[in-house]
């Protein structure tokens, strides 16, 4: 007999592909509850730059891990893994499935996987050595150190994400071992949950109209006046949640280092790049779905059929 696993489901891809509309006519579908699986959603005050769902577009489905936090504290992968994992076992004892929905790749992985970070976390001297030095000396300049001793890690990982080049060089120093090996092993594991993995995506030049128009609906929306307002509550430039896309570039402008209209142009065009990493990142995962909204005709009911099928199918499998 196969061992008893929990259900799991994944929906993920690309920002601005229509995750968060069709992940709650699956959890309607399914009996599901949905845990966001994005980096800036689970900050408080971050709700336009962040295309937070709100709870009059919940439509009555519980949301977990957003509005968790204040911008001031930091948030990492290690904290989501804990409060995930608290989240999935509340959901299973309301008898209720968990799906995991968001398109922050590493984050997904952690959980997916119950990958291992404990032994990089007790002593932090080092990792503060190395904040220090990338104030002054800047992102570029510890993404290259990265860079020469795990360059599979400093291509996964852009020089501005500060907080995960540091990770990875604090790991490579403590251990002498590359953290991409290390994940690398980490991700073969089997995973503990009877899960579905389900990845949306959409032609590329559909994709990139819509991060074009979230962009400039961010700006008609007020994102100017909620980065100003951040600002105001102690929020720094290299404060872990001004690192999201959207937020470090108005906060750009507001320190006077560029035009708004620079500003605008620099966020689209860093979410269209965003979008193609993602997709790289998906695309080296193993036991995902693709979901091409194109061979649906874009057709949010076929899709979803789709999905269930593909739930009862896992499901029978482990009868």
């Amino acid at each position: 007999m196969k061992p008893e696993k929990k259900p799991f489901v994944i929906l993920t891809g690309p920002t601005a592909v229509g995750k968060s509309k069709l992940s709650i006519a699956l959890a309607k579908a399914i009996g599901g509850e949905i845990i966001s699986a994005d980096s800036m959603q689970v900050y408080r005050h971050m709700d336009i730059g962040s295309a937070k769902i709100m709870p009059d577009e919940m439509d009555g489905i519980p949301h977990h891990l957003i509005d968790c936090i204040d911008p001031t504290e930091d948030f990492h992968v290690v904290l989501f893994q804990k409060l995930a994992k608290k989240c999935m076992e509340e959901i299973w004892a309301s008898g209720k499935v968990p799906i995991l929905v968001g398109g922050t790749g590493f984050y997904i992985q952690a959980v997916l996987y119950d990958i291992d970070f404990t032994e990089n976390e007790e002593d932090t001297t080092l990792r503060m050595e190395l904040e220090e030095l990338a104030r002054e000396k800047g992102p570029q300049y510890i993404h290259t150190k990265l860079a020469m001793v795990d360059p599979e890690s400093a291509q996964l990982i852009h020089a501005n994400n500060v907080k995960r080049v540091i990770r990875a060089l604090e790991f490579y120093e403590k251990t002498g071992t590359k953290i991409s090996a290390h994940n690398e092993m980490e991700h073969q594991k089997q995973s503990p949950y009877q899960f579905q993995y389900f990845v949306l995506t959409d032609e590329r030049a559909t994709l990139y109209a819509n991060i074009e128009k979230r962009v400039d609906d961010m700006m008609q929306a007020g994102l100017l006046a909620e980065v100003r307002k951040l600002k105001e509550m102690g929020c720094k430039k290299d404060s872990v949640a001004m690192q999201g896309l959207g937020y470090k570039e108005i906060m750009a402008y507001l320190d006077g280092e560029c035009s708004l209209e620079e500003a605008v142009y620099t966020i689209k065009r860093d979410t269209r790049h965003f979008a193609k990493r993602q997709l790289t990142w998906f695309r080296r995962e193993r036991d995902v779905i693709w979901i091409d909204k194109n061979v649906f005709h874009r057709d949010d009911t076929e899709i979803l059929n789709y999905m269930v099928i593909k739930l009862e199918q896992e499901k029978n499998k482990w009868k």
